[in-house]
């Protein structure tokens, strides 16, 4: 048996190949079968332009966790995997690759580009699905969709054809997100912001039919020849008499009013605000407030327009900025310019600053669609995890506003409204209308606009069945059941799943949805590739193993909470593995001669019936965590269970009977040895999948494959309370032995004599019944029982819960030796804490010092002076 494990853990060796055995045999495919309960969980797909990072790898174990967890728990478990379109992202790949064989967009036209995206996707797009399969994922790979398959299209077009019809969709005039370069409208979540350091000019606005002038403040002096009024607080005394008269807007001499609103802030700039509404969402809501003229000055490239003076028209808006500002001093209405530093909003894919954009869109009205969404969370249907999010669920949800759904781009699902290009009718078809139904006409045109990939995305739960139709898969596997996924995404994605389950199929479609925290470096900076510290999870796990990835990055982090990740934390997951592996090799080597015994048959002792308490203990914790996604808490039991209690302790004391017990005593040791191993295999599994299916298969007796087993559950009959005590008991006795063994140096071959004293004469069976661990665990002579026992001089003591132990120190360390140096260790620690305290007692020190500087300087006084406490009744003892 052991011969089926190499000599040293190396997962390059067997990972791979262990995945394909894994898909060969079909282990993760799922068929609907009413017999089974069914466990699902869609996978939040990935953009196909995408490339795995850490985030994906604690988002996507966590997933497989509870995918194998309910898999060997006897669910129909189903993982759904997939990837999405992602419009603008894919568009502007394809469009740089396009760029870079000298081929432009906009001359091969609309359905040429769509063929060479559809080739870069299918040679380009997907590599993260191949990524996954190295995490060790267990999705259904038969089950793989793609936003934009025939089947998913269908699905998008359906639904969107059903909210038109009942009245959801509309077109109208917003002011939107707008990127220059995609030349579309983009999400909030497309946005990214950054610090920008700027100017802040002073403008004067002369005042009509007066000599006075208004002096505003802006960041953006190119669009003041949109502007279309100027604001000021009516509570500003130093502008109240100026509200309702009108103002020269400067170059442009359009007249514009002055407008008093609460929302201008008197402290910014001057207190006075020119009001741009096609430019700036808020000075949008105040147009719309007033019912201000709205004049869009914008191309969609960014390029100023034919509604500015024709000396700036068709220059891009930052050498306008430059125009307007030069212009400003030839007219001397420009007072000064300070420095400024900005929050400015960036183009996730154009990496340009956003314009804010009046222009024609779809948008969905959310006002009635949210309300069965904020009731399923609300009766405790739907439950977030960690529960904080729910307040941040509900706050967008109440300020919710129309969706903006369409993109003026080509790669996408395009919007089926269909116009009649000679009356001009039109409406939403699922399928192209051959004629106009109004005049008959067969000149019609698609709308050119594609959907907001969110407005396709949010159908996923169950758009990757057959919905609209129904069949077995889609009633059996929907609703699913946890979501797991990132807050970032709790409106773009989350609510709107929500929504749309309930507003097509009347059912939420998840019951849980666990938010994971963010990935970042040592420091606490965000992953990010221009700051390096974002390291490729393939690297890692070439270094590391998938397993050793996996068990550290769910170790790390608690749940919900933002982690501190670096590859040098990965060495705990592979010392892990390789504890694992070496206990695995001395049981099966010792297992080779021995036929396993039933666990009924066996006459355990008492440290056979602590280890068995202590896995059925945690057979009974690592269940409970798991399915109360406390991860990383699941992950530390198995790891103080195995490393420290199977393997540190039961593993070291069963070597007493393997090597020098009977036949029937070896016998029921490997049995013991055998059962725990296979049962920290199976609960361990989820986590670590590829180590114990390694191990596993070389089991004695084991089934084919780890992933067709039973997870463990607890056996109340195989606790042993009284036994489980009693050698927690006797470890502190063996603890405390070994630690002065320790610290007086005695030599590792040197037999110690000891005497115990049971602080309650009843606690002397423990010593009786376990004599053999006391002795050879941490090689003592004897252990003689005593009470009222007084120290003798050449004897040093030593106290754990209930009871005290003495140890005869005579012959077995040189006692003038010993007393020089610990009295040398006595002068170099008070030396220490004389130095401490003056550091403490210099008020500056105090003062100025960060305060956890301080605390640690107070900590290490106590540190110091307990230890001189403990060397001082050392050196006493030797004496």
């Amino acid at each position: 048996m052991s011969e089926g494990l190499p000599q040293s853990y190396n997962p390059k060796e067997f990972e791979e190949s262990l995945y394909r055995f894994w898909t060969d045999e079909g282990y993760f495919h799922s068929e609907a079968n009413p017999a089974k309960k069914p466990y699902t969980i869609v996978i939040p797909p990935p953009n196909v332009t995408g490339m795995l990072h850490m985030g994906h790898i604690l988002n996507n174990t966590i997933q497989d966790i509870l995918i194998r967890y309910h898999r060997m728990n006897g669910y129909e478990a189903c993982w759904i995997p997939g990837t999405d379109h992602a419009s603008i992202a894919t568009e502007a790949k394809v469009v740089k690759w396009l760029a870079e064989s000298g081929i432009s967009k906009d001359a091969i036209g609309r359905d040429k580009f769509l063929e060479y995206a559809r080739d870069w996707k299918d040679k380009y797009g997907g590599i993260i699905i191949s990524q996954l399969k190295r995490l060790g994922a267990s999705c259904d790979w038969e089950r793989e969709r793609f936003t934009m398959d025939d089947g998913y299209y269908k699905s998008v077009i359906h639904a969107f054809v059903d909210l038109y019809k009942k009245g959801y969709i509309y077109k109208g005039y917003r002011l939107v997100n707008w990127c220059p370069v995609s030349k579309s409208a983009i999400s909030e979540e497309e946005v990214y912001y950054q610090e920008i350091k700027g100017s802040l000019w002073y403008i004067l606005y002369p005042v009509k039919d007066s000599d006075e002038k208004i002096t505003i403040a802006t960041t953006r002096p190119e669009t003041l020849l949109g502007d279309t009024a100027v604001a000021v607080n009516p509570k500003d005394k130093r502008y109240q008499h100026l509200i309702g008269k009108t103002v020269i807007l400067p170059i442009v001499g359009r007249e514009i009013p002055v407008i008093g609103d609460e929302y201008v802030d008197t402290d910014f700039g001057t207190g006075a605000l020119k009001v741009t509404p096609a430019h700036d969402p808020n000075d949008y809501e105040l147009a719309k407030k007033h019912d201000l003229e709205i004049i869009n000055i914008m191309n969609i490239d960014a390029t100023l327009n034919e509604r500015v003076p024709e000396e700036f028209r068709d220059i891009d808006r930052y050498e306008a900025r430059e125009a307007v500002v030069q212009k400003l001093m030839e007219l001397k209405l420009l007072v000064k310019t300070e420095d400024y530093t900005n929050n400015v909003g960036y183009s996730e894919r154009g990496h340009v600053p956003i314009e804010p954009l009046l222009s024609e869109q779809w948008y969905m009205r959310m006002e009635d669609l949210i309300k069965p969404a904020v009731d399923k969370v609300k009766d405790g249907s739907i439950r977030l995890y960690p529960e904080r999010w729910v307040k941040t669920y509900f706050h967008w949800l109440e300020n919710i506003r129309d969706w903006c759904i369409s993109r003026q781009l080509w790669w996408g699902h395009r919007i089926p409204v269909y116009y009649c290009q000679e009356c001009g009718f039109y409406d939403a078809y699922e399928t192209a209308p051959k004629k106009c139904e109004k005049c008959g006409s067969a000149k019609m045109r698609q709308d050119d606009d594609v959907l907001d990939t969110w407005a396709s995305s949010w159908l996923w739960p169950f758009a990757v069945h057959s919905w609209p139709e129904t069949d077995s898969d889609l009633e059996f596997y929907y609703p699913t059941n946890t979501l797991v996924t990132a807050p970032d995404i709790i409106f773009f994605w989350v609510a709107r799943m929500i929504i749309a389950g309930m507003e097509f199929l009347g059912k939420i479609p998840f019951d849980k949805v666990y938010f994971t925290g963010l990935v970042r470096d040592d420091l606490g900076r965000k992953m990010s590739k221009s700051l390096g510290n974002s390291p490729d999870p393939l690297d890692v796990i070439a270094e590391f193993g998938a397993d050793a990835l996996r068990y550290t990055i769910i170790r790390l982090a608690p749940l919900g909470n933002d982690i501190l990740y670096s590859n040098e934390k990965c060495e705990l997951g592979r010392n892990f593995a390789n504890k694992i592996w070496n206990a695995a090799k001395f049981i099966l080597h010792n297992a080779e001669n021995v036929k396993p015994a039933n666990m009924s048959k066996i006459e355990f002792d008492d440290i056979d019936k602590w280890i068995l308490t202590r896995y059925y203990k945690t057979v009974a914790k690592v269940r409970a965590e798991i399915e109360g996604f406390a991860f990383n808490d699941a992950t530390s039991s198995l790891y103080d269970f195995i490393w420290s209690a199977f393997c540190d302790w039961y593993i070291e004391a069963s070597k007493i009977k393997i090597y020098n017990g009977t036949d029937a005593e070896k016998t029921g040791k490997v049995s013991v040895l055998l059962h725990i191993l296979e049962g920290a295999l199976k609960l361990l599994h989820p986590v670590m999948p590829f180590i114990t299916e390694k191990i596993y298969q070389v089991l004695p007796g084991a089934e084919k494959s780890i992933m067709t087993a039973e997870y463990p559950v607890y056996n109340e009959k195989l606790v042993f309370e009284r036994e489980e005590s009693d050698i927690d008991w006797v470890m502190q006795v063996i603890y405390t032995i070994r630690n002065i063994r320790g610290e007086k140096g005695i030599p590792p071959q040197a037999q110690v004599a000891v005497k115990i004293q049971p602080d309650d004469p009843s606690y002397a069976p423990r010593i009786d019944n376990n004599r053999e661990l006391i002795l050879r665990l941490p090689k003592a002579s004897s252990a003689e029982i005593v009470s009222d026992y007084n120290k003798a001089d050449n004897e040093v003591a030593g106290i754990g819960p209930g009871f005290q132990l003495f140890i005869s120190l005579e012959g077995l360390i040189d006692v003038e030796k010993e007393r020089e140096k610990l009295t040398k260790e006595i002068e170099r620690t008070e030396g220490s804490i004389k130095g401490t305290k003056a550091k403490l007692s210099n008020e500056k020190f105090v003062a100025q010092a960060p305060a956890d500087i301080v605390a640690k300087e107070r900590d290490k006084l106590a540190y110091l002076e307990t230890e001189l406490v403990k060397l001082k009744s050392n050196l006493t003892a030797l004496k």
